[in-house]
């Protein structure tokens, strides 16, 4: 029975899986950029390794005592030509390589008129969350605040996930521009969820601030990427995302409560 419900909720959320060496499925622009270039380069990387461990061949079993009598240091001469060469064909694949990985780091740090901010804050050893685009409805300073702890494994329901599901889910908006602003309390913290291509270190007494587009509707899992302490693997990301109008309902519904 526990395998049913764990096969049944892993189809509907993106979690790590068993002997996974693969990305997860991405849910943001980033994320697919990421995937994007990882397959772009993987084929010049092959084809490099290949031409180097050729190259320590000849050289290893090839070029010894056994096989060449000649004394390699009399003999020795430049060729100003092949030096040249894989001096200047190196960096043109670096080139090539580097160009697309432009294109991307920019998207990652770009900020396009966020249309909600999202505030996350790292805490020996749980995550703390607040909706400030709402503080008028909440009649605060701060809006919607809650704190995020990892459920433990006495408290687990059928077929959750272990060491990653917590008790209150951060839930957000799909096709919106959000503004991720994330720092730490204590130490440092890092707010990592694969699936959206992200990881965002949180300082103590520093504001980061991080963009995210996601564009599809599910339950995303992370985890936090920092050694913070002896707590550290216990401070899961459990992320819902909502289409617009059934966030607003969740946002209405949370005043009520």
């Amino acid at each position: 029975m526990d395998l049913l419900w764990k096969s049944r909720i892993l189809t509907l959320c993106d979690a790590p899986s068993s002997w996974q060496y693969g990305f997860q499925d991405p849910a943001t622009p980033s994320m697919e950029g990421i995937i994007y270039f990882h397959n772009y380069i993987m084929f010049p990387l092959i084809v490099i390794t290949i031409l180097v461990f050729w190259l320590m061949y000849r050289i290893l079993f090839l070029f010894t005592e056994k096989e060449n009598k000649i004394n390699a240091i009399e003999n020795f001469s430049h060729h100003s030509i092949l030096e040249i060469v894989w001096t200047i064909l190196p960096a043109i694949v670096l080139i090539f390589l580097a160009i697309p990985s432009f294109a991307l780091l920019y998207s990652l740090d770009e900020l396009i008129n966020p249309e909600m901010t999202l505030k996350v804050i790292g805490h020996q050893w749980y995550w703390s969350y607040e909706y400030s685009d709402y503080a008028w409805l909440y009649n605060n300073d701060k809006g919607l605040m809650f704190d995020s702890y990892m459920v433990s494994t006495n408290d687990l329901m059928p077929g959750a996930l272990r060491l990653l599901e917590v008790d209150n889910r951060v839930v957000l908006p799909i096709n919106t521009h959000i503004r991720l602003l994330v720092t730490a309390a204590d130490v440092l913290h890092s707010w990592a969820i694969p699936s959206f291509g992200i990881k965002v270190d949180a300082c103590p007494g520093r504001l980061t601030q991080a963009s995210l587009f996601i564009k599809r509707e599910g339950l995303f899992y992370g985890q936090c990427s920092e050694i913070c302490g002896v707590n550290h693997g216990f401070m899961p990301i459990a992320v819902k995302t909502l289409a617009s109008d059934d966030f607003l309902l969740w946002i209405v519904s949370k005043f009520e409560d």
